[in-house]
């Protein structure tokens, strides 16, 4: 059933997320970042809307051609090219794995090839850079709004395909979730893993491609506009780009493990998903290189060497304490964290046929710490990038206020989810572990 407070965030998102999109990007490109001053101009009465949109660039040939060959590469590198990277690269695993068991019971195959698709178009942008010359490396930021109307497109596209695809000619109808209302189905999904043959699967695509793998190409035309700008570029951007692209370079890595997280094991396939890749990711995730085009900084030394320190000591908390999950789950405690045995607690739970199953939810190392310390990690990494922009403007911290919230929502969700599933064992596992994400704090 919906609720009425998730009928009304789902409403305010399907109205307001494509506005602040856009409010965001105009504001760079007519406002010089400035989120203020787009709206004073209205309120006094010096523009009105149209004057902001008729000088928003439209959509252009050249545009939805980029666009068009993009995701199109990016399809065939992902359904047509199979892995080979994990033959040769050391503790990495890609080729066909397998991902959880859906509610349905199905345990669905996926050809991990993320980190080979993004070798290859990271090697083909450079090659292009620096011998070929068929575009500019500035061909992103200078098609970067008639860009945004093309991803908009796809995004909408999808999830009402999704959204029909549910209803009429699902993958698994029993893997199909009907609410009854028409705005939650579209906005959460309907199919928990819509495909189409054997190995095109939405959530996996839209979410690990076109734009995670853009992530870092996007940065990188910042980066040259920067130069063809202002005859050089500054630390400031090259530290987004490295502490980003470590981010992206991880989720590639780490790609398998991605298939047992909560937006592969239980989000279904919808507009928060379909649109959210398509639109919000690349456009929102990235507003750290554009303000730095508009207002470069170079940063002193000491700062620049504390920023990357902070972004560094995130990642690897971050990681470390994903690793720690994954080993632990792997050998199912049989283990060393910290050099010691990990300490745990035993749950139980029943399925819906009435199975009793049993687990261990582990309460040592990271885990010991917070209950999703992982996400304390992650947060530290995003405000290091916000931090490369400095203070003038409020515009680059969007970045780490909406990772605040995301990732706490997430851990409110994670724990009712693991309330209903464990009852009394959950309780006694936050006695053990009380804190979510800050030691002694919260």
């Amino acid at each position: 059933e919906v609720d009425w407070f998730s009928l009304a965030s789902i409403l305010f998102l399907l109205m307001f997320a494509p506005l602040i999109v856009y409010y965001f990007i105009m504001s760079c490109d007519q406002y010089q970042c400035s989120l203020i001053d787009p709206l004073i101009d209205l309120l006094m009465g010096n523009k009105h809307l149209s004057d902001i949109w008729n000088k928003t660039p439209m959509l252009t040939y050249k545009a939805a051609g980029i666009y068009t060959l993009w995701v199109a590469f990016q399809v065939v590198l992902y359904v047509f090219i199979p892995d080979f990277c994990h033959k040769f690269l050391p503790g990495y695993v890609g080729g066909v794995q397998e991902g959880a068991v859906t509610p349905a019971g199905i345990v669905n195959k996926y050809e991990i090839n993320g980190l080979q698709a993004w070798i290859i178009t990271h090697v083909l942008w450079f090659a292009n850079a620096y011998y070929f010359h068929f575009f500019s490396p500035t061909i992103i930021f200078d098609n970067w709004i008639p860009l945004l109307w093309c991803a908009n497109i796809l995004g909408y596209a999808v999830s009402t395909f999704a959204m029909i695809k549910g209803y009429f000619f699902p993958t698994n109808a029993k893997d199909c979730k009907f609410t009854g209302n028409f705005f939650y189905d579209y906005m959460m999904g309907i199919e928990f893993n819509p495909r189409i043959g054997k190995w095109f699967d939405f959530k996996l695509f839209f979410n690990g491609r076109p734009g995670i793998v853009a992530w870092t190409l996007i940065n990188l035309s910042y980066a040259a506009k920067q130069q063809e700008l202002y005859g050089q570029v500054t630390n400031s951007m090259i530290l987004v780009n490295v502490l980003q692209g470590i981010y992206v370079l991880d989720f590639f890595w780490n790609e398998a493990w991605y298939l047992k997280t909560i937006d592969i094991c239980h989000d279904h396939f919808g507009w928060y998903l379909g649109w959210g890749d398509c639109v919000w990711l690349p456009y929102l995730y990235t507003l750290q290189g554009l303000y730095l085009v508009y207002h470069p900084v170079q940063l002193c030394t000491a700062n620049a060497i504390g920023i990357l320190i902070l972004g560094l000591i995130g990642y690897y908390i971050f990681r470390m304490t994903n690793h720690q999950k994954d080993l632990f789950r792997r050998t199912n405690g049989n283990c060393k964290i910290w050099g010691k045995k990990p300490e745990y607690i035993e749950c139980s739970y029943m399925s819906v046929d009435g199975t009793k199953y049993h687990s261990k939810l582990m309460t040592s190392g990271f885990w010991g710490w917070a209950r999703h310390f992982n996400y304390t990690g992650d947060l530290m990494g995003s405000l290091a990038y916000c931090l490369t922009c400095g203070f003038e403007h409020v515009l680059p911290y969007f970045y780490i206020v909406y990772m605040t919230i995301l990732l706490t929502h997430r851990c409110m969700r994670d724990e009712h989810r693991c309330f209903s599933k464990y009852g009394k064992d959950w309780k006694r596992y936050t006695a053990a572990v009380p804190y979510r994400l800050i030691p002694g704090i919260f």
